[in-house]
């Protein structure tokens, strides 16, 4: 019996680190959707047509490095607003949430739009200043040459992107249950998720 974790925020909330230590918890299939829209966005930096590359993506073109630059982050918020983009990779994501023994997809349009059947939905949410912070020291960390002022700027842009598409914009589900991260650590927050999931799987098991 499958059972679908649907978790769904804007950029640097820190959706993907709770879905990584939700999925491992339970022992769920992981699934970071946002790769195969970075994955599309480098094939088309490549030179590549979008539907076209979308298409064609394999799950091996999820594991380059590459596809956690800047650049390539940028190009998948852009060719995420492409309707035919975004059905390409639809199936691959359902037949994804469908398998057996339970799966976790972080994404921004998992819980309206790829699983509204999901038997959870979370939408993981912090302050744009907070996000950016956390964005920074990450790039910080990778020696990028950018300032905190210009994160925040991206984070800004790319929210109000994300949320105006005319295509699955960034929301949260209406029975999404929110984690605002802004105050809360790592551990915290993915406590808050696992303790979400375990009233759910109690309450399918009465």
């Amino acid at each position: 019996m499958s059972f679908t974790v649907a978790i769904d925020g804007p950029a640097a909330a820190g959706k993907g680190t709770i879905s990584k230590a939700v999925a491992a918890h339970f022992g769920f299939a992981h699934l970071d959707t946002g790769l195969l829209y970075r994955a599309v966005g480098a094939g088309v930096l490549a030179g590549g047509d979008p539907v076209a590359v979308a298409q064609a993506l394999d799950p091996s073109d999820l594991e380059s490095d590459a596809l956690r630059s800047a650049e390539v982050a940028e190009a998948a918020s852009r060719v995420a607003t492409n309707a035919a983009v975004r059905d390409a990779l639809t199936a691959f994501q359902r037949g994804f949430a469908a398998r057996k023994g339970g799966a976790v997809l972080d994404g921004r349009d998992i819980g309206t739009v790829i699983c509204p059947a999901a038997q959870v939905k979370l939408f993981v949410t912090a302050s744009a200043a907070c996000r950016a912070e956390r964005r920074f020291k990450e790039l910080q960390a990778k020696g990028s040459d950018t300032t905190l002022e210009d994160v925040l700027a991206d984070v800004l842009a790319r929210d109000a992107r994300d949320a105006s598409r005319s295509v699955a914009p960034l929301a949260a589900a209406a029975d999404a249950v929110l984690i605002d991260t802004s105050e809360l650590s790592i551990a915290q927050a993915v406590a808050q998720a696992i303790a979400v999931i375990e009233n759910v799987q109690k309450s399918l098991q009465d």
